[in-house]
């Protein structure tokens, strides 16, 4: 049991550096806030900050990706929007 939840904790660190800095910092930030909400929902710190990690992974990425539609709009104010 204790050698799952390292590997397991070992597999999301990895997961962390292996983005961008913006996208690492979501997975940071969820992983730190899921490990603390698991802990005090029944001592899931584990799978909190996994899911954690995966929740702020897609807020960054999503975030990033409104920023560079702006981006874009403002460079190019009379092209269409594109839709996703």
């Amino acid at each position: 049991m204790t050698q799952s939840k390292i590997m397991l904790a070992a597999a999301a660190g990895a997961l962390a550096l292996s983005g961008s800095p913006a996208l690492a910092k979501g997975c940071i930030r969820g992983a730190v806030a899921g490990g603390v909400a698991g802990h005090y929902a029944g001592h899931h710190a584990i799978a909190g900050a996994m899911a954690g990690c995966a929740a702020g992974h897609y807020y960054y990425k999503h975030k990033a990706n409104v920023a560079a539609q702006k981006q874009a709009q403002a460079a190019h104010p009379g092209a269409a929007p594109a839709h996703q």
